[in-house]
């Protein structure tokens, strides 16, 4: 799929937010979006992000933005606000569109969206005897209204959209983790729907985020499953630790698919080695044409706002980092 919009510096799309920034002060937001623009076209980022600052964290756009959800006093153990489904979803207007389409007015590059994915949300909201028959159908009901934002989004202007289900894998591993309220084939029956669009105009890509890490041990033939069942054009796919696991996860990745590799540890501030990340990625040009590729961070700096996993310094070393691996990949030609 080799062309000129592989975005090759990419990040997930959430930042370190400024300090005392609430997304219950527009006008500062506003300005800090402004402000995050700015700094992603000094680091020579080829996307652009609002830095998920007008949101509470990576699910909100969804969370905050359809019916049928309930916010409970809980946490999950990364720290995220746990949401239960209480009746089936309904979007009431735009998710992310509007944002984006203000976003699209401070850059000249077009800008990039991340939305969770609907499997991921009812994975983790469905509650047995909440009035829903079973997480696959509240699965299908929200793919529903993400599929309709990405056209949305897409229309606006969009041209990299990313769905994330930090879950799926660890679906991939020799011996699976339990899949909870949503069984492996029915995640990626429910993602397979959001991310299924009849055309897509030039340049458009749609990624999907499967997980933040690989599993110890990978078994080939649920993801080469993963693959077959998502229609995503973009992979992103962990590529920080150098184990055996993440090679073999992009093998498995059908030619006719993009791949960014998280090529650096977005949880720690000590900096990856240029010399083995390179060897890490003349691995993958021995099986995959690099032209297909592009690098980013291995996940989000700051998932939930009031939970970011390194300081805006280090954050801003880490993309910097990025910036360079590309330079090392691909010359100048972004």
């Amino acid at each position: 799929m080799a062309d000129t919009f592989n975005y090759r510096i990419d990040h997930h799309g959430s930042l370190v937010r400024p300090v005392g920034l609430s997304t219950d002060d527009p006008d500062s937001v506003i300005q800090a979006v402004r402000e995050a623009v700015a700094y992603q076209r000094k680091l020579r980022s080829t996307v652009v992000t609002d830095g998920d600052f007008p949101r509470e964290d990576f699910r909100s756009a969804v969370l905050d933005g359809v019916s049928g959800f309930r916010r409970t006093d809980q946490t999950d153990p990364d720290g995220l606000v746990r949401w239960v489904a209480e009746s089936l979803p309904k979007a009431g207007g735009p998710l992310l569109a509007d944002q984006a389409a203000r976003l699209a007015e401070l850059t000249v590059i077009a800008p990039k969206a991340s939305l969770p994915s609907p499997a991921y949300l009812a994975a983790t909201t469905f509650e047995p005897g909440s009035g829903i028959t079973s997480a696959r159908e509240l699965g299908e009901a929200l793919a529903e209204i993400i599929r309709a934002e990405i056209e949305l989004l897409v229309s606006r202007g969009v041209r990299l959209i990313q769905l994330n289900n930090p879950l799926l894998t660890s679906q991939l591993a020799t011996d699976p983790a339990d899949p909870g309220a949503l069984s492996f084939e029915d995640a990626l029956a429910v993602d397979g729907l959001a991310a299924r669009l009849d055309e897509r105009p030039e340049g458009v890509r749609i990624g999907m985020a499967p997980g933040w890490s690989a599993p110890a041990a990978l078994d080939r033939s649920r993801a080469e499953q993963l693959y077959a069942a998502i229609p995503a054009d973009r992979w992103i796919l962990p590529f920080d630790q150098g184990t055996p696991a993440e090679l073999a996860l992009i093998q498995a990745l059908p030619e006719d698919r993009d791949f960014c590799l998280g090529v650096v540890d977005a949880t720690v501030p000590a900096l990856e080695d240029i010399d083995t990340v390179m060897q890490r990625i003349d691995a993958v040009a021995e099986f995959k044409d690099l032209e297909d590729g592009a690098v980013s961070p291995s996940r989000g700096f700051a998932d939930s706002a009031n939970r970011p996993l390194l300081t805006a310094e280090a954050q801003r070393n880490k993309l910097v980092l990025v910036e360079t691996i590309a330079r090392y990949c691909w010359g100048n030609e972004f």
